[in-house]
């Protein structure tokens, strides 16, 4: 009996130890450094951001002097005026124009790539063809070539077809991803197959069952690839950089690169370059929190398998 209760009371025990945190299983003093150390690690990621609002608000002369005040002296939205064109100055930065840019590619890119890579993600993972593992591997191979690597060949493709220049060849590149394409694959092939033979049982076609039935249940997949669509296409610099020449393509990270270069007035100009980096940032910032949720689901939902 004795040796019974014995195992039963560490049965309990690590079970109870299963479901508690991490440092809920060391003891106090240990626990209160854990937490320490993980907001003060929190609060260094947190500062270059704090930093940045702060300094978009002060004037040229402090920002330059002391960029690591949290507190400005002399508070004002000069940046920001001149970033919208509200300056009686006249020399406004085209942020407007950036931002417009910016805005229309990663649309596009986003409708493009979750479309495509959906379509090309259940082909890959349900339907049956000659050939259908080499093109999985030719998948895999292309997430596995540097990005670095095919900017020649990039601008040789867009020059050659008549491109070069124009939002088409800035946005018709990217609108299919590899990575896209395995993440919704992953997903697909964790949907239940009976979900699919009883659609084809009530009449359904592929694309029917693809459209109404299987595309609804991957939301979470669908979300996950939006964020990291937009982010990405947002975030892009490369191809932009080789795809476009004139001005009125520029994007935000173009155009801040040659603001950051010093192709737009001399100067420090740190109040004006942190404020169209902080404006820059928030749409991904305020899409991903918002979706953060889905987001993880997403991330995790090709991790079993039925």
């Amino acid at each position: 009996m004795n040796a019974k209760a014995t195992a039963d009371a560490r049965a309990r025990a690590a079970t109870a130890a299963q479901g508690r945190p991490v440092l809920g299983r060391f003891p106090r003093p240990l626990r209160v450094l854990g937490y320490a150390l993980v907001v003060g690690v929190g609060l260094v990621y947190l500062l270059p951001f704090a930093l940045q609002l702060v300094n978009g608000f002060k004037t040229d002369p402090e920002a330059a002097a002391h960029p690591l005040g949290l507190v400005p002296t002399t508070p004002t939205t000069a940046a920001y005026q001149r970033l919208f064109g509200l300056s009686q100055a006249g020399d406004g930065v085209p942020f407007l124009r950036w931002l417009g840019n910016s805005t229309l590619v990663a649309v596009l890119v986003t409708a493009g790539r979750v479309l495509f890579d959906s379509m090309a993600g259940y082909a890959l993972a349900r339907l049956r063809f000659r050939g259908r593992s080499l093109l999985f591997g030719f998948v895999l191979g292309v997430m596995a070539v540097p990005g670095v690597a095919l900017l020649i060949p990039k601008f040789l493709v867009l020059n050659t077809f008549g491109l070069f220049d124009t939002y088409t060849g800035m946005v018709l590149p990217l609108m299919v991803d590899a990575a896209g394409i395995f993440i919704m694959k992953q997903f697909f092939e964790s949907v239940p197959r009976e979900v699919e033979e009883a659609a084809r049982v009530d009449g359904a076609g592929v694309i029917r069952t693809f459209w109404s039935v299987v595309l609804p249940m991957a939301r979470p997949a669908l979300i996950t690839l939006t964020i990291l669509s937009f982010q990405g296409s947002w975030n892009e610099f490369t191809h932009f950089l080789v795809a476009t020449q004139s001005g009125q393509y520029e994007t935000l990270t173009t155009g801040l690169a040659r603001f950051v270069s010093g192709g737009l007035g001399g100067g420090t100009q740190y109040p004006l370059k942190l404020a169209a980096a902080l404006l820059a940032t928030l749409p991904v910032a305020a899409l991903f929190f918002c979706f953060q949720r889905y987001f993880v689901q997403g991330a995790n939902s090709g991790a079993v398998k039925e």
